[in-house]
């Protein structure tokens, strides 16, 4: 993991971490099943590439996954584990992914960008509860190693995405509705930077010159996501904007648009569950 990147994610981590230590409010618990199992349909419609002026709509399917295990659980934040028997405390798997690029206008004659998927851990911190839990106030650091998905995968830098989350159960008096709400800057490597928004000079134009990208400040996001589970199906949809102002690849030729939304809404069959019961916070 490149130091800069490391150092920051531990300075913030310590600037919060006595937070972790504070005793969480009581809350109520009900039992659900340790695990449940859905899968579903859906579409997203979101941009190219990061900066790209070109979006696209995609149909993709929709698993819905919990487990709610004593240490390890999984649910719509990911994967996640406890730390140290700390109840503010949490590690999480983070992952995210991109589609492949091709007939891109501002990147004609330059190599198509391949499928890629970021991976890495995630240091989460519950920041403050209201007394029922109905809403929820966490910091959250995820740092991401990412590969192109080829035959012989390719790493192409690292992302860090620190940022605060609230999340908000039965929102506006709506039983069952959850709203989640996220913001945060983004950081990325060289190599990342250079992978998306680097012309080099061979593929320089009248129009694109030549151009190299730099680490540092990758711009911010915004997000909103609003969900529900049904007795026999979960519906979910989001919407996100992306900012770039700021970002030190702004300059690039490749770059389109400095601002955008992308969205995304699904639905999933409840499938399976398990017939063995848990405690779980109401």
């Amino acid at each position: 993991m490149p130091a800069s990147i490391l150092k920051l994610s531990v300075g913030l981590a310590g600037a919060i971490a006595l937070l972790a230590f504070a005793a969480p409010p009581p809350v109520r618990a009900e039992d659900k099943p340790l695990w449940e199992f859905g899968l579903g349909v859906g579409a997203l419609a979101f941009r190219d590439y990061r900066g790209a002026d070109t979006s696209h709509l995609y149909p993709v399917a929709v698993p819905y996954f919990i487990y709610r295990g004593r240490v390890l659980q999984a649910d719509k934040e990911g994967i996640k584990g406890k730390l140290f028997n700390q109840p503010r405390l949490e590690f999480n798997v983070s992952v995210n992914a991109t589609t492949p690029v091709h007939n891109n206008a501002a990147r004609d004659g330059m190599p198509d960008l391949r499928p890629t998927i970021e991976i890495g851990p995630s240091l989460n911190v519950h920041v403050w509860r209201s007394a029922n839990e109905r809403v929820r106030f966490d910091v959250r650091m995820p740092v991401r190693a990412a590969f192109t998905v080829q035959a012989a995968p390719r790493s192409i830098g690292w992302f860090f995405t620190p940022n605060v989350n609230m999340d908000v159960r039965d929102v506006a008096g709506l039983p069952g509705w959850n709203l989640g709400l996220l913001t945060g800057p983004l950081f990325a490597t060289s190599r990342f930077n250079e992978y998306y928004y680097t012309v080099a000079p061979q593929y320089a134009t009248t129009d694109r010159p030549a151009y190299r990208a730099s680490a540092g400040y990758a711009g911010a996001q915004v997000l909103a996501s609003l969900s529900k589970r049904f007795p026999s199906y979960w519906v979910g949809a989001y919407g996100r904007y992306d900012s770039l102002s700021g970002a030190t690849f702004e300059d690039s030729p490749l770059v389109k648009s400095r601002g955008y939304w992308s969205a995304g809404i699904g639905i999933a069959w409840m499938i399976s569950h398990s017939s063995r019961l848990v405690p779980v916070p109401d």
